[in-house]
């Protein structure tokens, strides 16, 4: 029943998918964790840029992101991200473009967790002589991702499913496989179940794992 898939690196696929994956959202914490600082800071300048992002790049399609990282950073500007290997090029193009649309994202939902930490906790930080930084750090992100991790669960679930977008500029994850194999075999049903249950495999088990963990270290008021 499942012949069609001899041939055919299926294991191989979905773990270029796992790395778009890890590697993408590890950079937008980082960069979504820092236009989140940026958007609550005191510096108008560094709030106007990260509103200014974030409004931007939330409404750009992610697949122009990618295809600019692609057509305008590699082959216009030559932008070659320290490798001279086009498919280790075009992955990390793609790791790159994800990471500047999911961070935006990422910093929504952690700023809306940190709308939650009472005020007086700021200002009480602030009378005893902290400053921004360490009142940000010390004091308000550590509650703020204890808030969001059930939203940034969502955002994680999300990138999984937009490293899809990869295959628009020739990265060999999952869905460049499936086209692949849907053009090349006469079984678009089997072909679509496999690869829907292989996303399932990715998301689900993720949902489920911070859905628990976001009841375990909620804040309670």
């Amino acid at each position: 029943m499942f012949d069609f898939l001899e041939g055919y690196n299926l294991w191989e696929a979905f773990w270029t998918t796992v790395q778009l994956t890890v590697l993408s959202a590890v950079g937008s914490l980082i960069w979504g964790t820092l236009l989140a600082a940026m958007r609550v800071g005191p510096v108008p300048l560094m709030r106007g840029f990260g509103t200014a992002y974030v409004n931007v790049v939330r409404n750009i399609p992610l697949t122009v992101i990618i295809l600019f990282s692609s057509l305008g950073l590699n082959q216009t500007l030559g932008f070659n991200m320290g490798s001279s290997d086009f498919n280790v090029v075009n992955f990390r193009l793609s790791v790159l473009g994800l990471v500047l649309y999911t961070s935006a994202f990422v910093c929504e939902a952690l700023r809306s967790g940190i709308n939650t930490v009472p005020v007086g906790q700021a200002e009480a930080a602030r009378a005893i002589g902290l400053n921004f930084t360490q009142v940000l750090t010390l004091i308000v992100l550590p509650q703020a991702f204890r808030s969001v991790v059930g939203p940034l669960a969502n955002v994680l679930i999300a990138l999984t499913k937009n490293t899809t977008v990869a295959a628009a500029i020739g990265v060999a994850e999952a869905a460049a496989l499936m086209k692949e194999m849907i053009e090349n075999e006469a079984q678009l049903l089997l072909i679509s179940a496999v690869f829907a249950f292989g996303f399932i495999c990715l998301t689900l088990p993720t949902g489920l794992i911070l859905g628990w963990v976001s009841k375990k270290v909620a804040v309670k008021r």
